[in-house]
């Protein structure tokens, strides 16, 4: 049939009317924003990264917020936010200089003047900001983009100090922000990082939702550690808590999530060789431990602690609590195994239990038969490490309690100095990860300044000047031997008990890809197909 120009011309547009509808679901899908549905390893409420030292809030701050330096896979810290800095001759003058492009999510640059007012913040709730603001004459904003560090005496752990990658992590706010009070709660969630948080659709406990910061300018490094380029690969993230990990499990499974952040070694098999999953070792290690109230007897008794850490076998602890014997090391040193600073000096117990010898300190001690507390939160990472603690105790003849409480009750609990009859504790485990303990100025076991100081309240001059000298010391091998005295001396008078390191595994639908391996979860770089 022949076709006239009109009629051509009307099928030509029919054409391409029917061409542009079959297009329009390709285009749509092609936009469709890209969400990564997380289950996180517990849920968040509170979301100021200085007051609370919360894991899940720190996670949150590594979303929205970004840092001066960062701490890389091997320990090492590397610029972040900072483009360029140098050190005067005598050590006592820092200057920071700001990378170009920095800006809030509200679209305000960031200044010198938001970092002096976030650390300045930070300094007031951290161990290691303390020192450094003792030893600091002042910290001023030279210009838009410079930041001068002046100090009265030398501090070697300035870069350190600067890229903690543990609660309290030196997060950088808007200075309207960070002139908070420290023990007040921020009221506006602005960072300058890769991710953006979402504060309409923030259900506490329950749903956390990010977005990806599309004027975020990351460095060019590759990822590693906390540090190097963090790019955003997926539009939206949301955090979606569970009842438990069975409840995360299933979700997985089901694909109505892609990802579980964080589960201990006993859900592994559980995954493993599932359809569509993959199981991922995490490198980070975590320590779990008991730790005594110092302030009380019967453990205000040096000779009560040593019989307690006589008894105590690391190895029946992780295979109690972990179980998996890939998954866990035998780790006396304090400051953590593959760590700079990994040691043996002065070891006392915990690789082996000795009953006979923690009977006869005990009966050297002032302990006379009275019941100890040990409180306990009922959450999954604590799971078995009361019980067998209690075991413990009650094998060389001490009468141990148990009482089970919330998280927050616990943490509130074990910063009562009074007696366990009066609402106080005597013992309590603590979790930590590697970054926590890693640094003898960042390890909350280290605080001991008594009275006041961090949970257990360890009362130790001698420790305290040890890290006064530490703080000042450049030299790795005159630092390695200060923290050698340091590990010595908190085996002799117990400041806690280590009870071993673990990996932890993370869990992923298979079009999840590039899940960086760092001891904290971090979502840039993270792909989903």
């Amino acid at each position: 049939m022949m076709l006239n120009r009109r009629d051509a011309a009307s099928l030509l547009l029919a054409g391409l009317a029917a061409i542009a509808t079959m297009a329009t679901p390709a285009i749509a899908a092609a936009a469709e924003p890209k969400t990564l549905k997380v289950s996180p390893h517990a849920s968040l409420r509170v979301l100021d990264p200085i007051t609370t030292n919360a894991y899940i809030t720190r996670n949150h701050g590594y979303l929205v917020y970004d840092t001066l330096f960062s701490l890389d896979a091997a320990f090492n810290p590397q610029p972040q936010m900072v483009k360029s800095w140098t050190v005067s001759d005598d050590k006592l003058t820092y200057e920071f200089t700001l990378r170009d492009g920095l800006a809030f999510h509200d679209g305000s640059a960031v200044t010198a003047e938001d970092c002096v007012a976030s650390l300045q913040r930070w300094a007031k709730r951290d161990l290691i900001g303390r020192r450094l603001v003792g030893a600091m004459k002042d910290m001023t904003a030279l210009d838009a983009k410079t930041i001068r560090i002046a100090l009265k005496e030398p501090f070697g752990q300035m870069l350190q100090a600067l890229s903690k990658p543990s609660s309290f992590v030196p997060f950088i706010m808007p200075k309207r922000i960070a002139d908070t009070p420290p023990d007040q709660n921020i009221a506006e969630v602005i960072g300058s990082g890769p991710f953006k948080f979402v504060a309409g659709e923030f259900q506490p406990g329950v749903k956390v939702v990010y977005e990806r910061n599309a004027a975020y300018v990351p460095r060019s490094e590759a990822p590693n550690g906390t540090a190097g380029g963090k790019v955003a690969k997926v539009d939206r993230i949301e955090w979606i808590s569970f009842p438990d990990m069975q409840a995360s499990v299933n979700a997985l499974k089901k694909g109505e999530i892609d990802l579980i952040e964080n589960m201990t070694a006993d859900i592994k098999p559980t995954l493993d060789g599932v359809p569509g999953v993959v199981v991922q070792k995490r490198s980070g290690l975590s320590a779990s431990t008991i730790r005594f109230n110092w302030s009380q007897p019967p453990f205000s008794d040096v000779k009560v602690r040593q019989a307690v850490q006589m008894a105590v076998s690391q190895r029946d602890f992780m295979d109690a609590v972990i179980g998996d014997t890939d998954a866990y090391q035998i780790c006396p040193g304090m400051f953590i195994c593959g760590t700079p600073l990994e040691s043996k000096a002065g070891v006392v117990g915990t690789v082996e239990a000795d009953i006979a010898k923690a009977k006869a300190l005990l009966a050297q001690s002032s302990y006379k038969g009275e019941k100890v507390v040990i409180i306990t939160p009922n959450i999954v990472s604590f799971g078995g490490l009361a019980p067998l603690t209690q075991q413990v105790m009650r094998s060389i003849g001490i009468n141990a309690e148990i009482q089970t409480m919330e998280w927050s009750t616990f943490l509130s609990r074990r910063t009562l100095e009074k007696p366990a009859a009066e609402g106080g504790w005597n013992v309590a485990n603590a979790v930590f990860t590697s970054l926590d303990l890693y640094s003898p100025l960042a390890n909350l076991n280290f605080d001991a300044r008594g009275p006041g100081s961090y949970t257990g309240f360890v009362n130790d001059p001698k420790t305290e000047e040890l890290k006064t000298r530490f703080a000042r010391e450049s030299d790795p091998a005159k630092q390695k031997a200060i923290a050698d005295e340091m590990q010595t001396r908190a085996y002799d008078q117990v400041f806690y008990i280590p009870l071993g390191v673990y990996n932890n595994f993370a869990a992923y639908r298979s079009n999840v890809r590039n899940f960086i391996d760092s001891a904290i979860p971090v979502f840039w770089a993270i792909e989903k197909n």
